[in-house]
């Protein structure tokens, strides 16, 4: 039966009316942020916003690539710390925590525009390859590369990729003019965040730790044991430099010096409830004795690890004021590989004092150039002028300061003997890293003969290595300076030498040579030497004589350099 006219209207009626109700909504959605009354929700204005570009704006845009710049805007406005990551830096930042990357196993430097191989990670696919220390990569997958001011981060994109893919190098090995061409297939690269782990004297480990990443607990326990079956009955561990890492890393670690029950940090926040960490007893070295160095870049796990030590008496902490960050970041993902890291909490060391130096919204240029304005104010080499610190007491009655970074129980110096102007001009331009690479590679015949660090370092101090850096700099455009020269000869050397050790004999073998002259360690050898790093005298009183901001008139060396790895 066919129906009338009207009857048909009144059918489809219901469906005209609910798909009116749909666009209503969908109209009021998008405009009613707009309008001039009633009350503004702001996270309905941002949708608003976003909808009303993309319908209306003038010329196309790209929206995905908008959100992605309005969104670390918005989060980097709270606070420091608290950062919305995009998807290709969340990888990187991921491979740094998990202690791996997949890349073809090579440390390398631009040499004159060329990618020099300074290193083969031992067991890497560039081994399995044949690729050897010293080769030129020329190519990568048949587009030339050499002579095209390649930067660092250029050549890290185009060597490291998913694991298992492959990547063509073209090969340019003892000044052959004949390419070699070698297919190299990626693979899991391990890196390491213990950097150094050796004998300092008969009975004290050095542990140098860069990073808190996942792998750091395990390399940091297979250090002390390694340094244990040598003899090793105290501990030395450098965290100068370390800007942090996994809080649960750091719990971890710092619990192999405390006894049971101590506590080694709490966090706390307005949506966090308390959440305390204790020692389980369950340390290998609570009866060893301990000295922590720190300077003004050691941050978050880093002071952790440093409180820790402090409030428990447990040890010394020697060094310049630490950085400062008391903030605890919870994560969030998207599914695309972004995330967010939000502030959600303080942390607090075992005394209730929190480390996190003051910083104002919107002023965070301030706040990261903290560092700069200290050397300049003299922090690092008088005594620290803080104005913020607080006293807090540990457990063994010794007054120690939050609220500005952990103020080590030693202050010492940083070094400024040798850097002056001719120094820094030489150093800042990467020539004592560069020199150190070509004398290296036109001498690697020779330097492999030495079969102990010992030895090569004796047979380098006898050469005119100084001589021919200063005549190296001078083609570059810096004249000499022969008083600025004499006055940073040592500095010079030390620069020189460990970084021609380490191509030879590994990062390890580095530390070792570039730490012979650093006062900082040798006051912390001294003090444990003195008994005055046991923990039954850190409560005595000629320890308690060693007051806040008392100069030391020691001083700590100039930086130390790193490699790159793909």
């Amino acid at each position: 039966m066919r129906l009338r006219p009207e009857n048909k209207y009144k059918t489809w009626l219901p469906f005209w009316i609910a798909v009116g109700i749909v666009l209503g909504i969908l109209i009021e959605s998008i405009y009613s942020q707009f309008g001039s009354t009633g009350k503004v929700n702001g996270t309905g204005k941002i949708d608003a916003v976003f909808n009303y570009i993309n319908k209306s704006y003038v010329d196309t845009v790209d929206m995905h690539q908008l959100v992605e710049e309005a969104l670390p805007k918005i989060v980097q406005e709270l606070d420091p710390h608290s950062a919305y990551i995009p998807a290709s830096e969340m990888k990187r930042l991921n491979e740094d925590m998990e202690g791996h990357f997949s890349g073809i196993g090579v440390s390398f430097y631009v040499l004159r525009d060329t990618i020099v191989v300074t290193s083969i990670v031992p067991g890497g696919p560039s081994e399995a390859a044949g690729i050897k220390q010293w080769d030129r990569i020329v190519n990568v997958n048949d587009t030339l590369i050499a002579g095209k001011n390649i930067t660092n981060a250029e050549v890290l994109k185009k060597l490291r990729g998913e694991k298992g893919s492959v990547v063509k190098l073209g090969i340019r090995r003892d000044n052959n003019p004949e390419l070699i061409n070698i297919t190299v297939t990626r693979g899991d690269i391990p890196m390491n965040s213990v950097l150094a782990a050796y004998m300092q004297t008969r009975t004290i480990g050095y542990i140098r730790v860069g990073t808190f990443g996942f792998n750091t607990f395990n390399e940091f326990i297979s250090a002390l044991s390694k340094l244990k079956s040598q003899g090793a009955k105290s501990f030395v561990i450098d965290l100068r430099g370390n800007s942090g890492g996994s809080l649960e890393v750091v719990v971890a670690m710092v619990n192999e010096f405390l006894h049971k029950g101590d506590l080694i940090v709490y966090a706390d926040g307005r949506n966090f409830p308390r959440q305390d960490s204790y020692a389980n007893g369950s340390g290998t070295s609570k009866e060893d004795d301990v000295v922590v160095l720190i300077d003004e870049l050691s941050a978050s796990a880093s002071e952790i690890f440093a409180g820790a030590i402090q409030d428990n008496d447990r040890g010394l902490v020697m060094g310049r004021r630490s950085f400062g960050k008391g903030l605890v970041q919870s994560q969030r993902n998207f599914p695309d590989g972004s995330a967010v890291r939000l502030t959600v909490a303080r942390y607090y060391t075992p005394s209730g004092r929190s480390i996190q130096r003051k910083y104002e919204k919107g002023k965070y240029d301030e706040y990261e150039m903290e560092a700069l304005n200290r050397y300049m104010q003299g922090d690092y080499v008088n005594s620290d002028t803080a104005s913020t610190l607080i006293p807090y007491k540990t457990g063994g009655g010794r007054t120690v300061y939050g609220g500005d970074g952990i103020m080590p129980d030693v202050f010492i110096a940083r070094d400024t003997v040798g850097m002056n102007s001719y120094f820094n001009s030489i150093a800042n331009r990467d020539y004592i890293q560069e020199y150190a690479v070509t004398y290296s590679d036109m001498n690697r015949n020779k330097l492999r003969e030495f079969q102990t660090v010992d030895d090569l370092v004796r047979y380098l101090y006898r050469q005119p290595l100084l001589v021919n850096l200063v005549s190296f700099a001078d083609n570059k455009g810096i004249r000499p300076r022969p008083y600025y020269i004499e006055e940073s000869r040592k500095l010079f050397e030390r620069h020189l030498i460990s970084n021609i050790v380490r191509y030879f004999f590994g990062e390890e073998s580095y530390f070792s040579v570039y730490l012979q002259d650093d006062t900082l360690l040798k006051n912390a050898v001294d003090y444990i030497e003195r008994g005055l790093a046991k923990p039954e005298s850190v409560v005595q009183e000629r320890y308690k004589s060693i007051t806040l901001g008392q100069r030391i008139n020691l001083h700590v060396p100039g930086e130390f350099t790193s490699l790159f790895y793909a």
